[in-house]
């Protein structure tokens, strides 16, 4: 993990770092196990951990983080000039949603890894359909 991504991490509560850092294995995990995607990039973007599919070009960025203002929640933010949330909302009602632009997910909550993976892959590979999909 690059130096600024670990210091933004240890800037968050405990609770709200181990489900971020759950978060974040599930991105790598899901990156390495579909096809095309190739290795990620960590960064960050707007002071948030965000995760890049540079090396391939094959998706669309996926940010994660907590933010003070909403203590309880933390969430996954996407594109929001991309059809990804939208789609997600479409798949998974279950899921908590902020706009056009978030997945949100409760503190202390369990972490719905089929329905996230799901979202995550069709991030990762967004730009490989998007010709196809229009």
């Amino acid at each position: 993990m690059p130096d600024p991504v670990a210091r933004v991490f240890a800037g968050y509560p405990a609770d709200a770092r181990a489900a971020l850092m759950t978060i974040r294995d599930l991105i790598f995990a899901v990156a390495a196990e579909t096809d095309a995607v190739g290795a990620l990039t960590e960064t960050l973007k707007w002071g948030e951990p965000a995760y890049l599919t540079e090396a391939s070009g094959s998706g669309s960025t996926i940010r994660i983080a907590w933010k003070p203002a909403v203590p309880d929640r933390y969430a996954l933010y996407f594109n929001c000039k991309t059809s990804l949330v939208d789609t997600f909302r479409s798949m998974f009602e279950t899921l908590s949603f902020e706009g056009d632009r978030a997945i949100t997910l409760g503190i202390g909550d369990a972490v719905p890894e089929t329905e996230l993976s799901a979202c995550i892959r069709l991030a990762l590979t967004y730009h490989r359909r998007a010709g196809r999909d229009g």
